[in-house]
């Protein structure tokens, strides 16, 4: 059953990496997320079911965005679902309020497992500002101030602002976390992990060019700290733009 799974992937993790808490994947204040289902190489054992389904996870060499560690042998990729049809999988409509959902994509084809349990996945913005990644109440907030500024989000011109939809609820958003929230704690040797992380990125008027995503403290079985990843989305959209034109 989808709870013998889960229990069966929890328990390798644990063998791995024991754990006094199951803290998730954190923030630069500290504040975990709680996402709670793991996702990629465990994806074949309990699907997520009709339309809400990602495409299947690939090696993160197969993502424009992606960074490659050789003398680590670990590749970290990002993808933003920053079109209306790629976004089509989520349940809220999170790009019209502000919200950027970004896709990250871990492989280690070292030997051993790698712990992102002290991991700090964070947006950088042009300017240095870094973004944690959202939790459900964070996304429920940023769409009701929204919705508070007459339902419309000013673009820039020519471009006609966009007319906000009637907000979704918290229940819809927690559903988007537990099945598409980016959770895993342990990527195994030779193995992909893949999900999302959810961003506030309402303030910027462009948000993906000129940023880029930050992560530090990945750590292997020692416990010694893997060199940071910084990936720029502009290569995202160099490989966008190639694909339009």
């Amino acid at each position: 059953s989808e709870r013998d799974c889960k229990k069966a992937v929890s328990s390798v993790t644990e063998f791995l990496f024991p754990l006094s808490n199951h803290q998730m994947i954190q923030s630069s204040t500290m504040r975990s997320l709680y996402a709670i289902s793991f996702f990629g190489i465990a994806l074949p054992l309990f699907a997520l079911g009709h339309e809400h389904t990602p495409p299947p996870v690939q090696s993160a060499d197969n993502y424009a965005a992606h960074e490659n560690h050789p003398s680590e042998n670990v590749m970290i990729a990002v993808e933003p679902f920053d079109t209306k049809e790629k976004a089509s999988i989520f349940r809220i409509d999170y790009l019209s309020h502000g919200i950027m959902p970004v896709r990250l994509i871990v492989t280690n084809n070292s030997e051993r497992p790698i712990s992102l349990k002290e991991a700090r996945i964070l947006y950088v913005t042009p300017s240095g500002e870094r973004i944690q990644a959202a939790e459900p109440e964070d996304v429920l907030r940023v769409m009701s101030q929204r919705e508070r500024m007459g339902g419309h989000i000013p673009m820039p011109g020519p471009l006609p602002p966009i007319k906000l939809k009637a907000k979704g609820s918290l229940q819809d958003i927690q559903k988007d976390f537990d099945s598409l929230e980016y959770s895993a704690v342990v990527v195994e040797a030779h193995s992909t992990r893949g999900g999302f992380l959810f961003y506030d990125v309402s303030q910027l008027s462009n948000p993906l060019r000129g940023s880029k995503l930050l992560l530090r403290n990945l750590r292997d079985t020692d416990g010694h700290e893997l060199f940071y990843f910084e990936i720029p989305f502009d290569k995202y959209l160099q490989l966008k733009s190639k694909q339009i034109n």
